[in-house]
């Protein structure tokens, strides 16, 4: 097997011919971090630096650990300093995905062959400036060779949705659409939390003075989002928390903390437990999704934080984190009403996830994310999920990608890791062929199309 050809991650004769089933899907993305605007601009990219390290935390992550100084990383560096650094450690970067990411992006968008070295790095950088000024580079043109059917990106209940509604003219084959992410509205002990109620605000034009004026607020961008053709909410938790709240107690946590009291910890779950049930009421009126991210430690590492604030690289994993416990209480409050998605950061929560979706036919898994996003992560948990729940059931792949370029290779790798995972039971006779053939089409094109209504 050679690097990245076409028996790339495929163990198997009949993972071979299941990828080969899935290869040229179309992709669904139900979350991602697309730029909107870089979407409906259409303007393109400038270099390679701008392509694969611009945005990527992955990236800067790894260069710190091989010495790259900041500098040259997120600093006042010129863009080729930046790639030429890159392309110096980049060899020390195998073993982790974010080596392959990178190279299927070179091989799949550009047709670049050659690994990315201190020997390579200047070739590289004047091949892919030279493709990167032809029409066909441009984002909406990618997404379409891509086969990008759907892209749903992140944003904040405040936002205007100006460019979705430009997107929704202005793109032609590919869906963008907006998710609801509510994170700033629920972490009430957060320091913008305040700066998001003002903002709900001058968003919606509701006075958002009382509890039931933010409540207002907030459906009313609920509302809007539908408009704009929204699938689907986000929030992203370390730690969940439902348990019936009072929405008398929820009002005094919230004048108290728009007087500028600080909550103390047992009120920010209180109210963290009261939104998030009014959040699931709202989606299930609507249909849509509830989607919950468990897990991160963020901003972890404070140096970091302070110079460069969040999404810099800084996030760890715990493995204390309650989960069925705490969410005991939301999940029997919507049993059989809406759909529900949970991803864990942390892979010693597979087992708790995958028997809660065992035991609430409305919840499901969804794909290996953040630090598990590798061939060893998907296959690991794909073996696990379909073993405790049903691998039918599992939610399918998601981008979660800020770099447009890298949505096929991402869906790549999942795809052929969801082969080599089925081609493994095919081989072992845990199933026949015809029927690993159904179950990598479901999951691969299917499944995300019926949970999230793209079909």
């Amino acid at each position: 097997m050679g690097f990245l050809d076409e028996d790339y991650l495929l163990e198997t004769d009949a993972a071979r011919d299941l990828y080969d089933a899935v290869a040229d899907l179309p992709i669904r993305d139900p979350h991602s971090h697309a730029d909107v605007v870089e979407i409906v601009e259409d303007d393109g990219w400038g270099d390679i630096w701008e392509v694969e390290g611009a945005t990527d935390h992955y990236v800067w992550a790894m260069m710190r650990k091989r010495g790259v100084p900041e500098e040259k990383i997120t600093g006042d560096a010129s863009n080729r300093e930046k790639w030429t650094a890159l392309a110096e450690v980049f060899p020390e970067f195998a073993g982790n995905p974010t080596y392959e990411w990178v190279h299927l992006d070179l091989k799949r968008r550009f047709g670049i062959e050659n690994p990315i070295s201190a020997a390579t790095a200047d070739e590289i950088w004047e091949e892919t400036a030279a493709q990167l000024e032809d029409d066909t580079m441009r984002p909406q043109r990618l997404l379409e060779e891509m086969g990008v059917e759907v892209v749903c990106t992140t944003d904040d209940p405040t936002s205007s949705l100006e460019y979705h509604e430009r997107a929704a003219t202005e793109v032609d084959g590919t869906d963008v659409l907006p998710t609801w992410r509510a994170d700033r509205a629920v972490h009430i002990g957060h320091g913008d939390w305040d700066d998001f109620v003002d903002e709900l605000t001058d968003a919606t034009g509701i006075d958002t003075g009382s509890l039931d004026g933010f409540l207002d607020a907030l459906a009313a961008t609920h509302d809007r989002f539908a408009d704009h053709g929204c699938r689907a909410s986000d929030l992203s938790v370390y730690e969940p928390v439902s348990r019936p709240v009072s929405e008398t107690r929820a009002r005094r946590i919230y004048e108290a903390a728009r007087r500028g009291e600080s909550p103390s910890e047992r009120e920010v779950e209180d109210f963290e437990a009261f939104l998030l049930e009014y959040i699931g009421s709202l989606n299930v009126e609507k249909g849509w999704v509830t989607q919950l991210h468990i897990g991160p430690v963020r901003d972890y590492r404070e140096d970091l934080f302070e110079r460069l604030s969040s999404a810099a690289g800084g996030t760890v994993t715990s493995g204390d984190v309650e989960i069925a416990e705490n969410l005991r209480h939301f999940l029997n409050t919507f049993d059989g009403e809406g759909e529900i998605v949970l991803y864990c950061v942390d892979p010693t929560h597979y087992p708790t996830l995958a028997t809660i979706a065992r035991a609430f036919p409305n919840v499901c898994v969804g794909a290996a994310w953040w630090f598990n996003d590798s061939p060893f992560g998907m296959e690991h948990q794909l073996e696990y999920v379909g073993t405790v729940d049903l691998l039918a059931n599992h939610a399918g792949m998601v981008s979660d990608s800020r770099k447009l370029l890298s949505f096929d290779s991402r869906f790549e790798m999942f795809r052929r890791s969801l082969a080599n995972v089925v081609g493994r039971q095919v081989e072992r006779g845990r199933m026949p062929m015809d029927v690993g053939l159904d179950l990598v089409e479901h999951v691969a094109y299917d499944r995300p199309g019926r949970l999230y209504g793209f079909a």
